[in-house]
């Protein structure tokens, strides 16, 4: 199905990454559109299907925006002021409206990685 899905994972804790803060944003050359805000859940996936579908999904450049420092410090972790990570921005484009794009996040307090999954 055609469509805008992510997934966060806590590899500090080897958990998913339960109640995270997304934003999404279509970025419309220097402008910069906040579409929605969501937060994960107990799966850190985010309920209700996929963050864009439909005519909603357009080809485009977007950002997600994850609150990476707010989820750390309220699972315990003990972060410098100020955090080294704290909102992690992902910037990508759809192109194929017929595809689905599936943008997880693999997170922890000091380093991230993210790829284009199915």
């Amino acid at each position: 199905m055609a469509g805008l899905t992510t997934h966060v994972l806590d590899a500090a804790a080897g958990t998913p990454a339960e109640g995270l803060k997304i934003d999404l944003y279509r970025l419309t050359g220097s402008e910069k559109i906040l579409l929605k805000t969501v937060v994960t859940n107990h799966d850190g996936r985010v309920d209700g299907g996929p963050m864009l579908v439909g005519d909603s999904f357009q080809a485009g450049t977007y950002e997600l925006e994850f609150h990476a420092g707010d989820y750390l410090r309220a699972k315990g972790h003990k972060l410098p002021e100020p955090a080294f990570l704290d909102i992690i921005p992902i910037r990508f484009g759809i192109a194929d409206t017929d595809a689905h794009y599936h943008v997880p996040l693999l997170l922890s307090p000091f380093s991230y990685s993210t790829y284009r999954g199915s």
